[in-house]
């Protein structure tokens, strides 16, 4: 006898629940308010964002959701995290935000009302028995979701049922290119407060950078250690923050080459490097974006050094042309220039003209961060790429060399090596302030930095 479709298709291996069973779930459950007095840490500065954005679209109507849950396999979710303009405007940061949508209506000749649309706390005492029958959003499964009035004190935003948005005309963020454009640029220039939470977030980092060195040791005996590595950071990032604001890429040996190597499979030799680019993501989303480049042995070789004192180099020449006025590009034409010309030192390259450094560099030398890792990156070309820095922007600068192990226009001894060393800056009414200065980027720096960590493991 063969199976029907239905009974082979299980579905959902929870049991029915009987009437007794759901008239009893209904009662006896005590009072659980959230305090009259809880806010979201960045309830202070959404209103003026709010404002800022209204100013831009006078009359429209906007939407701005934070995203949907997204299948990993089967019946299991990736983590949800809210879409970063969303959680720019409403300073709403949970997985509970999945499927919430915030509409900036028209009001009054150039004004807009925020209107935030949620799904609310499931009722004990009444419904179908959400809160402990459904697996995506159900309170027993998931965790408790303010109601309607908890929502509005949270965020100083009035607050409807989702069921009550429909489908609004407007304009949609997701897919308006003007609009997702202005969501980005306004968010260039950081106010006070993000600037606090991203140096909170390079100070996690800078500790999962120390987890990590004295982690070596064991690492450095396990078959996957780069893993061991990865691991090792995500500890720090979920117990400090949100999570990491990006895959870690711990890159021993030629795997540093690759620019953004996630896999983390390899083995670790001692007498390779470390390349460990990662930044912790605080709760409130804000990331940080480190990569340092680390003797396994505690100790640069000699051509270990050579490389890294290159990219060193063009990393200072890059942080010095940082200031308000200057072109964004002029860090990273600052910083090629070093490239190349100590590769035509070398005798690698024939000249310095051109740009056929390249080859060994491939990508540009830093971007805007924030809420995002490469923040603002629907922004305009000309408020971004060629536009000009600004007094409060944040952005990292990150020269690389990446030597292909198979490239043979490079004497033997260069090959399989690659080096990167980023920070983060804020820029300044002079210049740029170094957030990221507490991790040492010297080579005596770094192999002292090491050692002291190390030790202090055996210790």
């Amino acid at each position: 006898m063969t199976d029907s479709p239905a009974r082979l298709n299980t579905g959902s291996h929870d049991r029915p629940v009987s009437p007794e069973l759901s008239r009893f779930m209904a009662g006896d459950w005590a009072a659980s308010p959230l305090p009259d007095s809880a806010r979201v840490p960045a309830y202070d500065v959404t209103p003026a964002r709010r404002a800022r954005l209204s100013a831009r679209f006078p009359g429209e109507r906007l939407i701005v959701p934070a995203g949907e849950l997204k299948v990993r396999s089967n019946d299991c979710d990736h983590r949800f995290r809210p879409h970063s303009a969303y959680a720019w405007l409403t300073g709403l940061t949970g997985e509970d935000q999945a499927g919430h949508v915030l509409v900036m209506e028209p009001s009054g000749p150039h004004g807009h009302e925020a209107v935030l649309h949620l799904r609310p706390r499931s009722p004990r005492a009444d419904g179908d028995g959400e809160f402990y029958r459904d697996r995506r959003y159900g309170e027993f499964w998931v965790g408790r979701r303010p109601d309607l009035a908890e929502a509005e004190r949270l965020t100083g935003i009035r607050c409807a049922h989702l069921d009550a948005l429909g489908s609004p005309e407007g304009r949609h963020a997701t897919s308006d290119a003007e609009l997702a454009a202005a969501l980005s640029e306004l968010r260039l220039v950081k106010d006070a407060w993000e600037v606090e939470q991203l140096q909170l977030a390079v100070d996690h980092t800078t500790a999962g950078f120390e987890d990590v060195v004295r982690a070596l040791p064991r690492a450095l005996a396990h078959p996957r250690g780069e893993r061991w590595i990865e691991g090792v950071f995500g500890l720090r990032a979920r117990v400090e923050g949100n999570g990491t604001g990006y895959e870690t890429i711990a890159a021993s040996g030629a795997h540093a080459c690759t620019l953004h190597w996630i896999r983390n499979d390899g083995r670790l030799n001692g007498q390779e490097l470390l390349l460990l680019d990662a930044g912790v993501e605080t709760d409130t989303l804000y990331t940080a974006d480190i990569t340092r480049t680390l003797p396994l042995s505690g100790r640069f070789s000699p051509v270990q050094r050579q490389v890294y004192e290159l990219v060193l180099a063009a990393q200072e020449a890059g942080i010095a042309a940082l200031r308000p006025g200057a072109s964004f590009g002029d860090f990273h034409r600052a910083g090629m220039r070093v490239i190349a010309e100590g590769l035509s030192d070398w005798g690698v390259l024939k000249d310095a003209e051109g740009d056929l450094h390249r080859r060994y560099t491939l990508c540009s030398s830093g971007h805007m961060l924030g809420l995002d890792v490469h923040d603002c990156a629907k922004a305009r070309a000309e408020t971004y790429l060629d536009g000009v820095l600004e007094e409060g922007q944040v952005l990292t600068v990150e020269p690389g060399l990446y030597l292909q192990p198979d490239d043979e226009t490079l004497p033997a001894e260069l090959r399989g090596i690659g080096v990167r060393i980023e920070d983060d800056l804020v820029i300044t009414a002079n210049g740029a302030r170094l957030m990221s200065g507490a991790l040492p980027r010297t080579v005596a720096g770094i192999e002292e930095w090491m050692g002291a960590l190390l030790e202090g493991g055996r210790a």
